[in-house]
């Protein structure tokens, strides 16, 4: 695309005048806001159904929901589908966002390269591929050919590459692919001079990676028994399991290596070490960040022997050297270390810490090229470090920004790493890191059509929530933006998980940024910005304080004039959908839009479906009187009230969600447009043949934002 002279692309300038007609904070008046619209809600049965916790009588009135696949659920379904798209496609603007949006994505994206053997790997999108294609190279800087297009497989985008595993000798493959956004993998062995699959096939896995022996005679990999016939997006999932699958036998053949059988929800994970000598293991409860880690010889069979035998703290095994292992851990260091365990003596007595504890949050550490690279967290930045494995300091590693690095993998014997780079204003960039020298070196950088970076910037901020405590917030706007309270916002949060919210590129930002937009992202408590106090400090019944630094959040924007109320959207997914919808039930007054994708909505239900059983290790559970208090009192769900002017509310899931299970939303939907059928719109959109968002063709994320976008510029009054 040519730049033309003046303060936007042509075709920024030609998006900003037909869709908004106008500067955004000002302009002739809006057509009638979504407010003034009438909408007939299809008929939604309430039925009878009252449960009793501890006691308390608590009414489900959309229990028959959760039968995704009755008659009823579907005709709702497909009512829901049409009003939904039918009100979005009439939005003035819509295609246009559409159309830049696809502009916009329209650029080349690589993955860091990682070797094994003599050869490198590394992912690569031209542009509008629906998924990106794994590519094979002898060097970084030769020509590589494809090894795998999961573009191919099938016509309409949907099936999706989840990850590869690679033999020690670099001949072989293992990976995984996913169908219709399900986070159920099938996977496969690819000879990779031939680019041919071997009969082999394992099913039933999810969440698993591939370790290989180091002979390549086979690799460990986890999974779960196999589902009832038509269950396997709803039933829940038990008994998690490390299994051995050698080459050319029967999946049933394959050997189970570990299981915790005194409870379901255990999680486990194998990872062969790359000397071959040992199978580390480890095991967490749900999605406890706190895990055991117990050790096998491969070559002698998989007998276990404990190192860690009691989950006290997070153990994250990071390599060897000869016997050493090397850890990162948040025991007795909140913002984590890195210790050295010798297997002849592993009580922490004889731990030997190599990375001290500092005041920044060790966020990730590898071991490459005889040195660790530790990745942290600065106020939610990165910061990365280079260290000897006795721990002499060997120097820092230069970024261009306040962003986020990650990457740094390969062998201990490697001379080169690579890592990618990524601010909100900058696509992911690949940078090559020399071991000996500590030089770096661009690899790839990508290009986009007419967005100049250098028109944006990313301001970060510190407020203060209702206890006191002082939270960051990145803000990203076009340079020169007034604060006059006039500009279109979007808020986006998650804060759960010990998940840390980091600075990314996003075509959809960006495109969000082009017509005026600004958007800000909440670094909330329940995350990991700040070490395990950080997290634990929005888990279980500290969870309402995650949903107060939000509100803060949103305040704050309003305060020092960035926007007003009836231009401040909040959005979130998954935990962030819940958030978005908790803060909606308790602050309806402050947001003027809310875009809850792929939400936990039913807080007291969450356990009875896929994996939800293992998030009571953040949420709690409802058989504990506090734990269940706790979350009724926000259970977006249960708190739907009536007589409440809610803001215009769309609601995003995808049938085939088995992580988030898509009754979540039905039931909010339903329970939303009964309490308010007369107010602003409140829609629910859902996505056929996609799941919780992984994997997600190019096709379908375009076609999602541009919803998104053209239903809140329509809330605040905006769309033209």
């Amino acid at each position: 695309m040519t730049v033309r002279a003046g303060r936007f692309p042509g075709s920024i300038a030609l998006l900003i005048g037909l869709i908004l007609g106008g500067s955004l904070a000002g302009g002739a008046s809006a057509e009638p806001s979504v407010a003034d619209r009438s909408i007939a809600y299809p008929s939604a049965r309430r039925g009878d159904q009252v449960d009793r916790y501890h006691g308390i009588a608590v009414s489900d009135p959309y229990r028959w929901m959760e039968d995704v696949d009755s008659p009823e659920t579907r005709a709702w379904v497909e009512a829901e589908a049409k009003l939904t798209s039918d009100y979005l496609a009439a939005i003035l603007g819509r295609d246009r966002i559409a159309q830049r949006l696809t502009e916009l994505w329209n650029y080349e994206r690589w993955s860091a390269p990682e070797k094994r053997g003599t050869r490198w790997f590394y992912t690569h999108n031209d542009g509008l591929q629906n998924q990106s294609v794994l590519f094979t190279a002898a060097d970084p800087g030769q020509p590589a050919r494809a090894l795998l297009d999961p573009n191919t497989l099938s016509k309409d985008g949907t099936v999706a590459f989840k990850g590869a595993g690679y033999s020690d000798d670099g001949r072989l493959m293992a990976y995984g692919l996913s169908e219709a956004g399900s986070d159920w993998e099938v996977w496969r062995i690819r000879d990779i001079a031939t680019g041919q699959d071997l009969p082999d096939q394992v099913r039933h896995a999810k969440s698993i990676g591939a370790s290989w022996l180091k002979d390549g005679s086979g690799f460990f990999y986890s999974g779960f028994d196999e589902s009832a016939e038509g269950e396997s997006l709803k039933t829940q999932n038990k008994y998690h399991t490390l299994f051995l699958h050698r080459l050319g036998r029967p999946q049933a053949e394959d050997v189970m290596v570990y299981r915790r059988t005194d409870d379901t929800d255990w999680y486990v994970g194998g990872q062969v070490t790359d000397d071959g000598k040992y199978l580390v293991v480890t095991a967490q409860h749900g999605t406890d960040v706190r895990n055991t880690l117990q050790v096998a010889t491969p070559a002698s069979g998989v007998a276990l022997k404990a190192v860690i035998a009691e989950p006290r703290a997070s153990y994250q095994f990071i390599g060897n050297i000869g016997s050493t292992l090397y850890v990162q851990t948040d025991d007795d260091a909140p913002r984590y270390r890195v210790v050295a365990i010798e297997l002849q003596r592993p009580d922490r007595k004889h731990w030997r810490t190599v990375v001290p504890e500092s005041r920044d949050t060790l966020n990730g550490t590898t071991l490459v090229g005889h040195q660790l690279i530790a990745q942290y967290l600065r106020d939610a930045h990165s910061v990365v470090r280079r260290y000897a494995p006795d721990g002499k300091r060997l120097g820092d590693v230069t970024l261009p920004g306040l962003g986020t690095a990650s990457g740094f993998s390969g062998r201990i014997d490697d001379a080169v790493t690579y890592y990618e780079y990524t601010d909100y204003t900058t696509p992911v960039s690949v940078y090559g890191l020399d071991l000996k020298t500590g030089r770096t070196s661009l690899w790839r950088a990508p290009r986009l059509a007419g967005f100049r970076s250098s028109d944006y910037q990313t301001t970060q901020v510190f407020y203060t929530s209702k206890d006191g405590t002082r939270v960051p917030m990145f803000v990203t706007a076009r340079k020169g933006t007034h604060l006059d309270g006039r500009n279109p916002t979007i808020l986006y949060g998650y804060g759960g998980f010990n998940i840390s919210e980091l600075p990314e590129f996003s075509a959809g930002v960006a495109a969000w940024l082009e017509i005026g937009g600004v958007f800000a992202v909440a670094n909330l408590r329940g995350g990991g910005e700040y070490g395990r106090a950080w997290h634990e400090a929005g888990m279980k019944t500290h969870k309402q304080i995650v949903f107060d630094d939000f509100v803060a959040a949103g305040a704050y924007l309003i305060a020092n004039h960035w926007t007003s109320r009836d231009r401040l959207a909040i959005r979130g997914g998954s935990n962030g959908g819940l958030l978005v919808g908790a803060v909606e039930e308790q602050r309806p007054d402050l947001f003027g839009a809310v875009i809850a994708h792929v939400g936990v909505m039913d807080m007291l239900r969450f356990r009875e479906f896929t994996v939800g059983k293992g998030w009571e290790a953040d949420y709690g559970s409802v058989d504990d009187l506090d734990e269940f208090t706790a979350m009724h009192a926000y259970s977006p769900y249960h708190n739907v009230r009536t007589n409440v002017d809610y803001p215009p509310t769309l609601i995003l899931t995808g049938d085939h969600d088995d992580r988030v299970f898509p009754a979540h939303s039905f039931k909010f939907a339903a329970a939303m447009q009964h309490a308010d059928p007369d107010g602003r719109p409140i829609l629910i959109r859902i996505d056929l043949r996609a799941g919780h968002g992984a994997g997600k063709p190019l096709s379908k994320r375009v076609d999602e934002l541009a919803d998104v976008y053209a239903f809140v510029l329509h809330a605040m009054g905006l769309a033209r």
